[in-house]
């Protein structure tokens, strides 16, 4: 783990999951500007969250790079502990995910798992350590990524829908739980957003057929609507699944 290590008198903290992919580093960027500490976490390739770091501190925010597997139950626990050590995360962003896609007739029983374990289960390792610490400070967001599959379906995504359709019910109960506290808890489901995931699957002519705006969402819009979620002033949004889709539905 390497850090620019916060003050004590510093903001909150905010750890974003996926913090070294596109849409994820465009959260990070966006958190840091609004004035918190990020908390930037990759899966196994720490250079890549260290070169969001980077522009963060260059930018005048506040970061810091950690890397750990949020399908390994134990090993995000020690790495939540650890960081919890410091002071509470009062801000968390479940933006981690992966598709591994194939029709369900021909799926595999590994296919399945482990992107159920990722999107999911990562959403119970990350998150449940970090409740009653941000309880304690009577103030939190937790915001989960989910996809426009997650509401709609899509083909040779059985996987990755279910997945991501778990943290839509995950979220409500979740936000019933935590209201009290001065928590909230919401998702953001994006359609199609221009990034390597996008231009992988989809062709300019194939997104102006999906798509009524006929583009790509970008990476900072999705960042700009979780950044509001994570402010004092989205305080009474709760228990929400937000689309970012333009116009899929």
């Amino acid at each position: 783990m390497t850090n620019a290590t916060p003050k004590n008198d510093s903001p909150r903290r905010a750890l974003v999951t996926g913090g070294s992919g596109d849409i994820g580093g465009a959260i990070c960027r966006r958190l840091a500007a609004d004035g918190l500490h990020v908390i930037v976490h990759a899966n196994a390739n720490l250079d890549r969250a260290e070169q969001v770091v980077e522009a963060i501190v260059s930018a005048g925010g506040s970061a810091q790079a950690i890397a750990f597997d949020v399908a390994d139950g134990d090993a995000t626990r020690a790495a939540i502990e650890a960081l919890l050590e410091e002071s509470p995360i009062q801000v968390v962003v479940n933006n981690a995910g992966i598709h591994d896609d194939a029709p369900m007739a021909g799926m595999t029983d590994a296919q399945w798992k482990r992107v159920v374990d990722v999107s999911l289960h990562g959403f119970f390792h990350v998150t449940q350590p970090l409740l009653l610490p941000m309880a304690r400070t009577r103030w939190g967001r937790i915001v989960s990524v989910s996809s426009v599959a997650a509401v709609l379906g899509n083909r040779g995504q059985t996987n990755y829908a279910a997945a991501k359709a778990g943290l839509h019910g995950a979220t409500r109960s979740l936000a019933r739980e935590m209201a009290s506290r001065g928590i909230t808890v919401n998702v953001v489901a994006p359609g199609v957003i221009a990034g390597a995931m996008a231009d992988d699957s989809f062709d300019p002519a194939t997104i102006r057929q999906l798509v009524p705006a006929a583009r790509a969402g970008q990476p900072d819009e999705v960042a700009a609507l979780v950044a509001f979620l994570c402010r004092d002033e989205a305080g009474y949004v709760n228990g929400q699944v937000i689309g970012i889709n333009g116009g899929m539905g």
